[in-house]
C-alpha cells in the first residue's frame, strides 16, 4: 500500500470518526441539543482530530524513518565486495539494486549477488508497507475510541477543538516562517561561497556574462566572466514590457467593471479575466514561441525592422497579458471599497461619470492602484517559462525590444539544469542571482504592502 493510499484510508477513518462523534453527542443529550455544553458538530471535529493528528504523525514519522530502518536491516546482507567499495560505488550499485526492482535489468542479466540482496529488499519493502499501514490505521482507530468514550452531556468540545485549531494554525506559520528562514540562509551561505570565487564589484557591476567555466586549467576559457548587469537589463526590459501592457489593459478592465458594467456584465467578465492568472505560464511560452514571435518577425520584415526570432518584445507582450488579471483584479477591489458618498459628491456638483472617475475614485484609489502595480511588477521579474521559450538565453546588453535577451530567473535555471558540482563558481552563480532576486522582490512586496496598509487605514 503506498503512502497515496494511506492517506485515503486514514481521511475515510477520520471522516467516519466525524460522523461517529457527532451521533455519540446526539445520542448521549438523547435528541435535546439544549443539554449540550457544544454543538455535535463540535463532537465530531473533536473525534475527527483525535483519530487523524495522531494517524498522521505516525504515518510521517514511520515514512520518514524507513530508509533508515531498511538499511539497518537490510546491512548484514549487503556483500562484502560491496562494503569494502567507495561512497559514490556503493550510490551506482544502490541505483542497479533499484534499477533491477523497476524491471530495467532482466533477472537473467543481473548479477546474484544484486538480484539476491534486490529481492530481500522489496520482501522488506513490502513487510514494512503493510506494517506502517496497519500501524497508522491502528492509531487513528485508537484515537477514535479514546475520544468518543470522552464525549458527555457536560464534556466542552468546542474549547478543546478551537484549541487543536489554533496550535495546527501556529505549527503552519511557524513552518512557513522557518521554511523562509532555511532559503535565505541557504542562499546567503551558497552566495558567500560564490564571492570567494568572483569579486561582488565584478558580479554586480561587471558587463559580461559568460559563466562557462573550463573542466580543467589548461582548456581555454577557464574563468569565466560574471558580470550580471545584462541580465539585469535583460530583466528590466521584458518588465517594463509587460507592466507597459499591462497596466493600462488592467485598469480599463478594472474601470470598466467597477464604474460602467452592470451586475450580470460584471459577474460575467471579472471571472473571465481572472481565468488568464489561471492559464500556465507554459502555455503562455508556447503561445509567445510559436505564435507571437513569429507574427512579430513577419511584421518586423514588413516594416524594414530586424526583429530576432527570440525578442523581448514577444516574451513582454505575452507576459503583460498574463499580469493583467493581478492588475485589474486587485484595482477593481480597492475603486469599489471608495466610499459612494465621494461619487455622489461629485456627481452633485454636476460632475458626468468619466469625470467623477478621473478626478475622485481613481485618485482615491491610487494607494490601492500602486500596491497591485508593485505585486504585478514583482510578479514579472520572477517569470521564467515565458522568457526561456520566447526571448532566448543570450545575455545582451541592451535596451532594443526587438533583440534577444534573457533574465535573471532564466539563467538561475540555465545554471542549474542537470547534474551540477555545487563547487564551481558556475553553479554558485545561481545563488548570488538568486540572492539579488529575492532582495528586489521582497523590497517590492514590502512597498506593496505599507501603500496598501496605508490605503486600508484610510478608508476602513
Amino acid at each position: 500500500m503506498h503512502s497515496t493510499a494511506l492517506l485515503f484510508a486514514l481521511a475515510a477513518i477520520v471522516t467516519a470518526s466525524y460522523f461517529g462523534g457527532r451521533s455519540r453527542a446526539l445520542a448521549v443529550a438523547g435528541g435535546r441539543l439544549t443539554r449540550l455544553k457544544a454543538l455535535p458538530a463540535y463532537h465530531g471535529a473533536y473525534v475527527a482530530l483525535a483519530t487523524g493528528i495522531p494517524g498522521l504523525l505516525f504515518l510521517i514519522g514511520a515514512l520518514m524513518a524507513e530508509p533508515w530502518l531498511l538499511g539497518r536491516l537490510l546491512d548484514p546482507v549487503l556483500p562484502e565486495r560491496v562494503r569494502q567499495m567507495a561512497s559514490g560505488s556503493q550510490a551506482l550499485w544502490m541505483s542497479e539494486v533499484h534499477r533491477y526492482l523497476a524491471g530495467d535489468i532482466a533477472p537473467s542479466v543481473a548479477a546474484p549477488e544484486l538480484a539476491l540482496y534486490a529481492e530481500k529488499l522489496r520482501t522488506l519493502q513490502r513487510t514494512l508497507t503493510v506494517g506502517i499501514a496497519i500501524g497508522a490505521l491502528g492509531v487513528g482507530a485508537a484515537g477514535a475510541v479514546v475520544a468518543r468514550r470522552r464525549i458527555t452531556v457536560g464534556f466542552a468540545a468546542r474549547g478543546r477543538v478551537e484549541r487543536v485549531i489554533r496550535a495546527l494554525m501556529g505549527v503552519a506559520a511557524t513552518v512557513a516562517v522557518l521554511t523562509t528562514v532555511g532559503i535565505v540562509l541557504s542562499l546567503v551561505f551558497e552566495t558567500f561561497r560564490f564571492f570567494e570565487r568572483v569579486p561582488v564589484g565584478d558580479f554586480l557591476f561587471g558587463l559580461r556574462w559568460s559563466p562557462q567555466t573550463a573542466l580543467r586549467a589548461d582548456q581555454v576559457g577557464a574563468v569565466g566572466s560574471f558580470g550580471a548587469i545584462p541580465l539585469f537589463a535583460g530583466t528590466l526590459l521584458i518588465t517594463a514590457i509587460a507592466m507597459s501592457v499591462a497596466v493600462p489593459l488592467g485598469l480599463l478592465c478594472a474601470v470598466y467593471t467597477s464604474e460602467y458594467a452592470g451586475p450580470r456584465s460584471r459577474a460575467a467578465v471579472k471571472p473571465l479575466l481572472e481565468v488568464l492568472a489561471g492559464v500556465p505560464t507554459v502555455v503562455y511560452g508556447f503561445f509567445a514561441a510559436l505564435t507571437v514571435a513569429p507574427a512579430l518577425r513577419e511584421l518586423g520584415s514588413t516594416l524594414g525592422l530586424d526583429v530576432a526570432s527570440e525578442s523581448a518584445l514577444a516574451a513582454g507582450g505575452v507576459m503583460g497579458i498574463m499580469i493583467i488579471p493581478f492588475i485589474s483584479s486587485l484595482s477593481d477591489d480597492v475603486m469599489n471599497a471608495v466610499p459612494q458618498s465621494l461619487r455622489d459628491g461629485a456627481f452633485a456638483l454636476g460632475a458626468t461619470k468619466s469625470e467623477a472617475i478621473r478626478q475622485i475614485v481613481l485618485p482615491a484609489a491610487l494607494p490601492g492602484i500602486a500596491g497591485a502595480i508593485l505585486l504585478a511588477i514583482s510578479r514579472a521579474i520572477g517569470e521564467t517559462m515565458i522568457v526561456v521559450m520566447a526571448a532566448g538565453l543570450a545575455a545582451n546588453m541592451t535596451l532594443n525590444p526587438f533583440a534577444a535577451v534573457t533574465t535573471v530567473t532564466v539563467q538561475i535555471v540555465t545554471l542549474l539544469v542537470g547534474d551540477q558540482e555545487f563547487d564551481s563558481a558556475k553553479t554558485l552563480s545561481a545563488f548570488a542571482l538568486g540572492l539579488v532576486l529575492f532582495f528586489v522582490t521582497l523590497c517590492l512586496n514590502v512597498a506593496a504592502l505599507m501603500i496598501v496598509r496605508r490605503y486600508r487605514e484610510q478608508y476602513e
